[in-house]
């Protein structure tokens, strides 16, 4: 069934329905990545967002119970050029279209999404909707839709739960999880204790941890309340704490930074980062809408650790007079690479310093 993109800027493209067939509203992103994508697609960063994927083809893996980066995906819509089957060798896994029925989320394929995202790099993430017909109503409903700024609330888990092993206790401050650094703390026989972004600081300390992670997340940092930035000011100055993505952003707040929305979001793998003290390159996943403005930082609280080498934009930050730092990219590497986990390392080492120091 042909269905039809419609774009805020009133631009259309056409291709076949799949998955779902509802009418959906999102802001819509592309991602540039050439694999792993139910790992994006259940990426708990993308709520409320459409995602148009620049690999050639998508669904020849199938859907796998360990690429599951959250147990419910919160895309309003998926649209790929070319949509495959389950290969020959994988017919008892659910497939790509199947997994969106399940979840109520539209797709399109037979998009030229070539093109498509050449107009998204020009213009920017703008509000999108997938619809059978394309005509005035439409397009009013696309232009008159509101689009939440709660995607932290709608992510994030409303109570603690624990993820036990016999390690380092590390509390993890979710603001939109993603299972891939649950999986990276469970390799590093982590004793897990997950807690809401609304937590206090006495709820923290009274958990006695080892270190803090403020968790990667949707949205804009600055939607969250004062709160949020009034307890990492605390948690940084008691023990070894590490940002991810959004809790990047967030630490960057809590110490006087600005942040500024992307032209255009980068979403991708094999991007590549610089260490700036090792000069050491690697490669890693990208997912941001946003970057520390560098003429706000104060280089007597924070200096900058990691940049981009495509736009030379910060990649990594640290703290000169407490045991915390923060990486814009995704180090657990689901989906990869797998070339920046040695961010965990280092967090871990600072949180052994930490414990040896205190006992």
């Amino acid at each position: 069934m042909e269905r039809h993109l419609i774009l805020e800027d009133g631009t259309v493209f056409s291709g076949q329905g799949f998955g779902a067939p509802a009418t959906t509203f999102g802001e819509i992103i592309f991602d540039t990545a050439t694999s792993g994508y139910q790992e994006t697609i259940t990426n708990p960063i993308y709520d409320g967002q459409m995602i148009v994927f620049a690999m050639p083809v998508v669904g020849a893996d199938g859907i796998h119970a360990e690429a599951y980066e959250s147990t419910t995906p919160k895309i309003r819509g998926v649209v790929v050029h070319d949509l495959a089957e389950v290969s020959t060798n994988r017919q008892r896994r659910m497939n790509l279209d199947r997994f969106l029925q399940h979840h109520n989320i539209p797709g399109l394929y037979e998009v030229d999404t070539r093109k498509l995202i050449r107009h998204l790099r020009e213009t920017g993430p703008q509000k999108a909707t997938i619809v059978d017909v394309v005509d005035d109503h439409a397009v009013d409903q696309l232009v008159a839709t509101v689009l939440t700024n709660k995607q932290v609330q709608n992510t994030a888990t409303p109570k603690a739960y624990a993820n036990p092993d016999h390690g380092f206790h590390i509390i993890v401050i979710d603001f939109g999880l993603k299972h891939g650094i649950l999986r990276v703390l469970g390799d590093y026989d982590a004793n897990v204790t997950v807690l809401p972004y609304t937590t206090t600081v006495d709820e923290v300390l009274t958990l006695d941890p080892d270190g803090i992670i403020l968790s990667t997340g949707p949205g804009n940092p600055e939607d969250l309340p004062d709160s949020v930035l009034t307890l990492i000011r605390v948690l940084q100055t008691k023990m070894p704490l590490l940002g991810l993505g959004l809790g990047h952003e967030l630490l960057a707040l809590a110490n006087g930074a600005e942040i500024q929305a992307l032209p255009a979001e980068y979403h991708g793998m094999n991007h590549p980062i610089q260490e700036i003290i090792s000069q050491q390159l690697f490669y890693a996943r990208q997912g941001r809408g946003y970057v520390i403005d560098e003429d706000s930082l104060d280089g007597k609280k924070l200096f900058v650790t990691h940049r981009d080498l495509v736009d030379g934009s910060i990649q990594g930050i640290r703290l000169r007079d407490n045991p915390a730092f923060s990486v814009q990219f995704f180090p657990d590497g689901a989906p990869g690479p797998l070339e920046a986990n040695g961010i965990f390392a280092d967090f871990f080492e600072t949180v052994a310093d930490y414990v040896q120091k205190n006992s």
